[in-house]
């Protein structure tokens, strides 16, 4: 007696589910410049290590003697893998059948809960979601014969938010997003979007004019401009989903498997002791003088490891992970080009950056060159006081250990969220730099008005205690009286970060596992 005919009923099924929504469905997907999510996952995953699970689940046709004569599989895709040998759970919607939308079994395969998000989280492993639904429509209640109360079934946004305190999630929205799909994509520790071809909003351009009587693309409502450079509600974009999928393999190569671990470190061929003559000369001796904050984090990182997260959005700070000597680090630094004046956006930017890192165990390194709030009536209509309070408040709770690189400016309480207050409260700075309250330009005008105004001559009066204040200012002054931990020779910044960063290893080791969050946030 043998089952051979049974386990070729298998096979058979198998290539019924590989085949998609059919011939002519994925011609259509691939005119319109689209993967199918099979693809996809061949091209985030190390070659052949996907393992599918639930590839027979579907909905079959039978003839009157119970023999197979059709089968739609299951819209959705998933299963395990593995990336640069590390394991992930991996899973996406199959736009060529019925656009993505579920099957109607009682239990979801993945997309918004379900048997993928179980089991990241039960084997404490990332979760890597490829983004192409549509999300839920009208005419679910003549399906059920009911209407249903949203969050209704067995599978929701619980799980989502579990995986979000003890792995890495990732999410690239690779074709139209909108409603349950869209909140998934944003539930993630790193999103991606492909230009042109992706959008996400919360409802698409038929609600919105139906509403609101305007007409709108789905590019103009919800494409990269909008979601990831506007809204920063994506944090990355991609020309290519292929260019999605090697953004994605470079993000999870710095985040360790979960939140017990640390970090992944790499061997490196870049000797610590570089010293970078550049360095020396990059900050303009005229304090309104831009420079190129970028080269200057690339001449003190690793050479080539620098990832950067949300390059537009928030653009007056920069957010990029890289490393050093081998090890993760975390990377806020100001940008000059921008003014390095901290607004709403750069704010809310920041904090979700440090508490990212903190979640797990990446120790962080701020390069300070910041004036300030953003100040005027734009600026507090953004809520820049409760945005940058919140980012100074998230900074306060990071357990990580926290370097401070003060290169020019660092005023105010903007300039305080730089600094780590909390720890060990470890500054080191370079001659070029200065701080205080407020930056002595305007400031002395506001601290020494009736002395000014009452002068023969303001002007000159005013420069006079700008000069005297600015000898007080000097940064080997503050050394003198070890308010500034160590004043350094900036070409001295990478064999100086490198060995603290090594000795910090015990600290980080000792404290692996999710972070408790306490408190309300501002």
């Amino acid at each position: 007696m043998s089952w051979r005919a049974e386990a070729e009923e298998i096979r058979y099924r198998r290539s019924l589910a590989e085949a998609c929504g059919g011939e002519d469905a994925v011609a259509k997907h691939h005119a319109a410049g689209k993967l199918t999510v099979r693809e996809r996952i061949a091209g985030v995953l190390d070659p052949h290590s996907f393992q599918e699970v639930g590839k027979l689940a579907g909905r079959g046709r039978y003839d009157k003697n119970g023999k197979l004569i059709g089968f739609e599989p299951a819209a959705y895709v998933m299963g395990i893998g593995t990336v640069d040998g590390r394991p992930v759970a991996i899973g996406g919607e199959d736009y060529t059948i019925r656009a993505g939308t579920g099957f109607g079994s009682d239990r979801r395969k993945g997309g918004q809960g379900g048997f993928i998000e179980d089991l990241a989280y039960e084997y404490r492993v990332p979760l890597i979601n490829l983004c192409d639904g549509t999300g839920g429509t009208v005419n679910t209640s003549k399906r059920k014969g009911f209407s249903v109360v949203p969050g209704y079934g067995q599978d929701g946004f619980e799980r989502s938010v579990d995986l979000m305190g003890i792995v890495p999630v990732v999410s690239a929205v690779l074709g139209t997003s909108a409603g349950g799909p869209s909140a998934r994509a944003i539930l993630c520790h790193f999103s991606v979007m492909v230009r042109g071809q992706s959008q996400i909003f919360a409802a698409g351009p038929p609600v919105v004019e139906r509403n609101f009587g305007v007409k709108l693309t789905k590019e103009e409502l919800g494409g990269a401009k909008v979601a990831a450079d506007t809204a920063g509600t994506i944090d990355n974009v991609a020309e290519s989903e292929h260019e999605a999928f090697a953004m994605i393999r470079r993000f999870l190569s710095y985040l360790p498997t979960n939140a017990w671990e640390l970090p992944p470190r790499l061997p490196s061929a870049d000797p610590v002791e570089r010293r970078e003559d550049e360095l020396i000369d990059i900050i303009p001796r005229n304090v309104r003088q831009a420079y190129n904050m970028r080269k200057l984090v690339s001449l003190v990182v690793d050479r080539d490891s620098a990832f950067e997260l949300q390059p537009g959005f928030g653009r007056a700070v920069i957010t990029l992970l890289a490393r050093m000597n081998g090890h993760v680090v975390g990377i806020v630094a100001n940008n000059p080009m921008f003014g390095g004046i901290m607004d709403a956006k750069a704010a809310r930017k920041q904090g979700h950056f440090v508490e990212l890192c903190d979640m797990f165990n990446i120790p962080l390194v701020f390069f300070a060159d910041i004036p300030g709030f953003m100040i005027g009536k734009q600026s507090e209509e953004d809520a820049i006081l409760r945005e940058g309070v919140r980012a100074r408040y998230i900074g306060l709770q990071v357990s990580v250990p926290v370097f401070t690189v003060i290169v020019r400016r660092c005023y105010g309480m903007a300039g305080g969220g730089a600094i780590d207050r909390r720890g060990l409260n470890f500054k080191i700075a370079w001659p070029s730099a200065e701080w205080g309250s407020l930056p002595l330009e305007g400031g002395v005008r506001a601290a020494y008005k009736r002395e000014i105004e009452a002068a023969v001559d303001p002007a000159q009066k005013e420069q006079e205690i700008e000069a005297e204040l600015r000898r007080l200012n000097s940064p080997f002054l503050t050394a003198e009286g070890f308010g500034i931990e160590d004043l350094i020779d900036p070409r001295e910044t990478r064999p100086y970060l490198c060995r603290f960063l090594e000795a910090c290893q015990p600290r980080l080791r000792s404290q692996a596992g999710p972070k408790p969050k306490l408190g309300v946030r501002p």
